[in-house]
Parts: C-alpha cells; structure tokens; sequence
C-alpha cells in the first residue's frame, strides 16, 4: 500500500469514529466521513479536508448510494472501518424484538452490507484494509448487553472468515475490541438509564489500568492496523480495554 489510502469510517462524526477520523486523517489519508447524521459528518470532514457522504448503515440502499457517491467523486475506498454501533443495557428478558432487531442490524449487518459494498474494490486494487470495531463484549461477555455481545462475538468471527477468504487479495480483516470507552453515547444511556448507571459504575471499578478508555486509546489501534507496518497482521482481534480481557 502507498502512503497515502482512501479511508472510510462509518459512524465517523463522533466518539470513537471521530478520533479514527482525526487520527487516519493525520496520518496522511484523505478520510471519508460517514455517518446518519451529515451536518456533524460534513463538519468534521471540512476540518480534516476529507469528505462527508450520509449512511445509514442498516440500509443496503443507503450503503450502496453512499459508495457509489465516494467512487464517483474521489474514488474507492481502501481502508474500511466499521465503527458504527448502537446498544443500551438492561437485563436479557427486558429486552424485546424491536431492540434486538435494531442492535444487530447496526452492530452486525450493518458492518456485513458495508464489506459486500467495499470489498470489490479493495479487491480491484489488489490491496486492502479492513477494521470493524467489535468490543470485549463478545469476547468474554458483558452483564446486560447479551444481544450486543453476541453481535460483537459474530462481527469477530465474519472479521476471520473474511480475513481467510481474501488474504489472496493481500486485503487484510482484523478486529479491535474496546472495552469502556468515554463517549457520548455512554453519557446517554446512563442519563436515562440507572441500571446502566451502576452497570457502568462497577465496571469503572474493576478495570485494572484504573481509568476508562478515550476514543483515542481505540483510534492509535486503528491506525496501526491501517498502516504499512501491520501488513502481515490478519485475522486477528486486539483489545484495547484497560486489561478487562487478557486471553490469549
């Protein structure tokens, strides 16, 4: 890979997305900013000389205008990172269809509609990257977020597979796991939500580096895992949570 890469970010406006945003940008790419809410997106995407394109990633139609635009105006992507996601955390039986629908639709097929879009011209260039955003949540399971973690769990396992399947592309798939992670949508759900308030508050004490993790701690990952010198890096999956997971 060249130095500098097309890189897409979805939900890329805010939190964990904006950092990989900031971060991939200062690294030299010109970042694609996509995200369902295109006034923060074309925001940030005037800061960093980018480009802001609307998504909706638990719409095929939605994905596939949105990279059908990206090629039209600068071309295909060549770093894809799925970091759109969506959950609130409640007891297992107190969640219903309707919640369980809408998490795995933006945790699970939402990532899936974005790699059958993308993945065609990553292999038309005969290189590529792809990072989903996956958490430590599926990796070892998390109280009150049973339909998230499983989501999680399964983007980890599409991220092998993929990895497996296009490694003759010299397109690499790896997943990174953060665990509490400082961001907006946390703020929200402990808002509205006093479950998830001391939910949050015990796992804050337990984590063994003492401290939540910044969107950036996540983004340095990232960027590692987009760079030349993860290029024999594949189908792996690195947590980036403090120490709550140390498997091997």
């Amino acid at each position: 890979m060249s130095k500098q890469q097309i890189a897409l970010v979805t939900g890329g406006a805010r939190g964990i997305g904006e950092a990989i945003c900031r971060i991939l940008a200062a690294a030299g790419h010109k970042v694609v900013v996509t995200d369902i809410s295109v006034d923060a997106a074309s925001k940030l995407a005037t800061e960093l000389n980018g480009l802001a394109v609307e998504m909706d990633v638990t719409c095929a139609n939605s994905v596939n205008s949105a990279a059908a635009k990206i090629k039209a105006e600068i071309g295909e992507p060549t770093i894809i990172v799925n970091n759109a996601g969506w959950d609130n955390l409640m007891p297992f039986l107190d969640t219903d269809e309707d919640f369980q629908e809408k998490v795995i639709a933006i945790n699970y097929a939402g990532p899936v509609r974005v790699c059958r879009a993308f993945l065609p011209g990553l292999i038309a260039n005969g290189s590529g990257r792809i990072i989903n955003i996956a958490s430590d949540a599926g990796r070892i399971g998390s109280a009150l977020e049973a339909i998230y973690s499983g989501t999680k769990g399964g983007l980890i396992a599409f991220s092998k597979t993929l990895a497996r399947e296009y490694a003759r592309n010299q397109i690499t798939v790896n997943s990174v796991c953060p665990g509490l992670t400082d961001t907006p949508l946390i703020g929200e759900i402990t808002a509205i939500n006093p479950i998830a308030d001391r939910g949050i508050k015990a796992i804050k004490k337990s984590l063994p580096l003492g401290r939540m993790g910044q969107p950036e701690d996540i983004a340095h990952a990232v960027a590692f895992l987009a760079s030349e010198n993860a290029g024999y890096v594949t189908g792996q999956t690195i947590s980036v949570s403090g120490g709550v997971s140390m498997a091997g």
